[in-house]
């Protein structure tokens, strides 16, 4: 599903190249759950958001479903990001004006779906996530936990294939994180390929498997 070869992202200075991620080579298969581990600026959100084309400021080949990204023109980079990525980051991204069901709905608004579709998939989302009383509320009517639920059933309205999550849980307390790697852990089951950034080793049991990174590179699978 996922292909990287010799991907680098570096940054020109006065002194020369200062490297974020360094020769990454890796593949992830359709249905794998693989955590990215390591220490606060070791590349870790770095490498998550050239995965979902978030980030087009870098050297090397990425393929994804047979498409290779590093060809394709920004438009159809973002195309490709719309069809098979759902993306999910720490601090929500939830749109404080518009109400829980309007926040879900944004993924399909760039899709074309129609009106009553739209409508049928938000219904069953809201339903399955068990928000369904929350619909009409704004994000700031919500607390941590709910608000990351509905950013996850947001990135997966649309149905797909890649879920990106970048620290889920890392703005939640305990037990809220559980609920929202079960979660996952279900999403995974059905089929989803899930790639996370995690500091949590208990979060990272979650997954098939973990890639560790330090300076930029690729040190442990």
């Amino acid at each position: 599903m996922i292909e990287l070869r010799n991907v680098e992202k570096f940054y020109e200075t006065g002194a020369g190249r200062t490297y974020v991620l360094r020769r990454i080579d890796l593949d992830v298969r359709e249905g794998e759950f693989v955590s990215i581990m390591g220490p606060s600026g070791s590349g870790k959100t770095t490498l998550l958001s050239i995965l979902g084309m978030l980030d087009s400021a870098w050297k090397g080949e990425y393929y994804l479903m047979g498409e290779a990204v590093h060809k394709l023109k920004p438009q159809d980079r973002v195309a490709l990001h719309k069809r098979y990525v759902g993306f999910v980051f720490q601090s929500y991204h939830l749109i404080d004006s518009l109400t829980v069901r309007e926040n879900i709905e944004v993924p399909l608004s760039y899709r074309d779906v129609k009106r009553a579709e739209a409508q049928a998939l938000v219904a069953d989302i809201l339903d399955r996530f068990q928000i369904v009383g929350k619909k009409d509320l704004f994000p700031n009517q919500l607390s941590g936990g709910q608000q990351q639920l509905v950013a996850i059933a947001r990135a997966v309205v649309a149905g797909p294939k890649l879920i990106l999550a970048d620290e889920p849980t890392g703005n939640l307390h305990s037990s809220q994180g559980k609920e929202i790697m079960e979660l996952f852990k279900r999403l995974n089951d059905e089929g989803t390929t899930i790639i996370q950034v995690t500091h949590s080793e208990v979060n990272a049991t979650y997954g098939h498997r973990v890639v560790q990174l330090s300076d930029g590179w690729i040190v442990r699978e």
